[in-house]
């Protein structure tokens, strides 16, 4: 199997995701996964496609992530894990839609706008 190229994003964040066949190594920015995120609850969102398919010892994954803050981070390269699954084996995707997973969460900040403290806070009125 050669190495398997995918992106995810998620606000701000972009994942780039290369999978090949391996024994379940997940790599970060040159980093493990356990030492670049250290709360359980994301290392579980990086795990999620790969408990789901029953693959986490199947495969070795390199991400370069720029980009958000850690949550967004996250799911950018849960959503680019993914996508590689399902680029592997078209099965994977019955597994996968259901739960929610091949979909890339539209949220982005709003922008702010002039005259205005934020995009919809307004600056307060005084009146003397």
């Amino acid at each position: 199997m050669e190495t398997i190229h995918k992106i995810g994003r998620r606000k701000t964040a972009v994942a780039r995701v290369y999978v090949s066949q391996g024994e379940g190594n997940i790599t970060i920015n040159k980093r493990d996964l356990n030492n670049y995120f250290t709360t359980p609850t994301l290392q579980y969102k990086v795990r999620q496609p790969l408990m789901l398919t029953e693959n986490l010892a199947s495969y070795d994954i390199k991400v370069n992530v720029y980009g958000g803050g850690v949550t967004g981070q996250a799911e950018a390269i849960r959503l680019a894990i993914t996508r590689a699954l399902v680029a592997i084996n078209e099965e994977h995707k019955a597994v996968l839609k259901p739960e929610g997973l091949l979909t890339r969460d539209p949220r982005m900040v709003e922008r702010k706008k002039f005259g205005q403290k934020k995009a919809r806070k307004k600056f307060q009125f005084s009146k003397r």
